[in-house]
């Protein structure tokens, strides 16, 4: 769990709201029946300014995760890239987590929720290392989990959407109440698919692996990051199944994500990953993440929103 710290205001359809006055009905849609979708987008301190990391990119997300739930959000990206920069300068934030979240609302009780309001509440709040600062360099233990990543044939697994995430919380509790840092969810077929809110990759005599989206995976923006760091750094890097024994015979392990970042894997399974510390690969990785996110890679810029650009 990841404590937070209550900021001044939140964005509510259009108003900033103080922070406590941000609620809704008890007979939501979504929260009987989990119809919403919603992004975790970060805000880095630079030189330059709180800049927040591939904005575009979420928001174009948030409205294919709409799509598929048939949900019409109400705002542009365009709005809701502003409303989000002007929510960090209201609230005076260097750096921060971001949480937009869109969802049926209010209009009866049943299923089906054509025809119901679209509520979108935006949040920002202070957010350190989600899987801890110890983990982000010596890396955390993994368990794999006894439930499966929900299926591309049952469930939309291509969206960020609030009901898929049960999958997420049964697996996450279940590794935490064995003594691991996270869960690693295979696929219906035994495959490798991902951690309950990271993907995973896998490097072997320097390939890097990653499972592809048809393992039902998140597409995930850190994700793509990585993979586009990796061929600029002249890494080979596949999309393929990864069975559950080359988890354990990988020579790195590392799972990437907006709350992740990119952190490492030292265990799996009680058996150790490779030397049993971050390795050469995922750090290399890593250096160069954090120089883009902090504005120090010139090459990298058109990922970064300024919430306000000093001169």
């Amino acid at each position: 769990m990841v404590n937070i710290e209550p900021t001044k205001y939140i964005w509510a359809n259009g108003k900033f709201v103080d922070w406590k006055d941000a609620k809704i009905h008890v007979l939501t849609h979504c929260l009987h029946y989990g119809t919403g979708v919603f992004e975790g987008i970060r805000c880095y301190e630079t030189k330059l300014g709180p800049a927040i990391f591939r904005l575009r990119d979420h928001m174009k997300r948030l409205e294919s995760s709409a799509k598929i739930l048939r949900m019409e959000i109400p705002y542009s990206v365009k709005e809701l890239s502003e409303a989000i920069k002007e929510l960090i300068r209201k609230n005076e934030l260097k750096s921060c987590y971001i949480r937009p979240i869109a969802f049926f609302g209010v209009q009866g009780i049943g299923i089906n929720p054509t025809g119901y309001p679209v509520d979108l509440f935006i949040v920002s709040f202070g957010f350190g290392a989600y899987l801890g600062e110890d983990g982000l360099k010596n890396g955390i233990r993994c368990g794999t989990s006894s439930w499966h990543r929900i299926s591309p044939s049952s469930l939309a697994t291509m969206g960020k959407i609030c009901g898929h995430y049960v999958n997420s919380v049964l697996a996450h509790t279940e590794a935490k109440a064995s003594g691991y840092d996270e869960a690693i969810l295979l696929t219906d077929q035994q495959y490798v698919a991902e951690g309950s809110g990271e993907n995973i990759f896998i490097v072997k005599n320097d390939l890097i692996m990653t499972p592809p989206l048809s393992a039902g995976i998140l597409p995930g923006i850190t994700r793509e990051t990585v993979i586009k760091l990796a061929k600029d750094e002249a890494y080979e890097i596949v999309e393929s199944n990864i069975s559950r024994s080359e988890l354990y015979l990988a020579d790195e392990v590392f799972m990437t994500g907006t709350a992740a970042e990119i952190t490492p894997v030292r265990e799996i399974d009680t058996r150790t990953i490779g030397n049993g510390k971050r390795g050469p690969v995922t750090k290399r990785l890593q250096d160069n993440f954090w120089k883009i996110v902090k504005g120090e890679n010139s090459n990298y810029m058109d990922w970064l929103d300024f919430v306000e650009k000093k001169k």
